[in-house]
């Protein structure tokens, strides 16, 4: 999977393709959880959301930088081999992020929404968490996971060209 084209091969190139997912992924999911605390989608729910994204965006970065992908690695590691196929590689990895970054951001996402550090989140969890993995399982694998698959592919494809065109010269 190294030489994988939809996949980032270096810290930029990850922090592209860890932006693309992040950025679509926040903009989709927050909304339409607020929407369900809420009990709908409304103009007002939506700003609330919008006024929240910022501080969740960069809460998904950090912990995806710093705790979930590397654990998310291991566990990949454990449950697929290099021969298995890329699709087989991706599917553990989504399901994985999905199920650790969707169970911390049901406590700290609420945290970050009401702006009070409290044990609600914690006290709902069971409740609230299988709705918010659904809805971010499905928002990852569906949309945001194969449109940053599909930028990477591009990003690497315009490289190539780049290469051909001064090999030429």
């Amino acid at each position: 999977m190294e030489n994988e084209t939809r996949l980032p091969r270096n810290g930029k190139e990850f922090l592209l393709f860890l932006g693309v997912i992040s950025i679509i992924s926040v903009n989709i999911i927050a909304p339409i959880i607020m929407a369900f605390e809420f009990g709908g989608m409304t103009k007002e729910v939506y700003m609330m959301a919008l006024k929240t994204m910022p501080f969740i965006w960069i809460c998904v970065v950090l912990l995806e930088g710093l705790l979930v992908g590397p654990l998310v690695e291991k566990l990949v590691g454990k449950f697929t081999k290099k021969t298995d196929s890329f699709n087989a590689h991706i599917l553990f990895n989504i399901l994985f992020s999905v199920t650790i970054l969707s169970f911390l951001l049901t406590i700290i996402g609420t945290w970050i929404g009401t702006r009070t550090i409290s044990l609600d989140p914690i006290r709902h969890l069971f409740l609230n968490w299988p709705r918010n993995f659904f809805i971010a399982l499905w928002v990852e694998t569906l949309i945001a996971q194969p449109i940053a698959r599909f930028v990477m592919k591009k990003f690497h494809e315009k490289q190539s060209d780049t290469i051909a065109k001064t090999e030429k010269i």
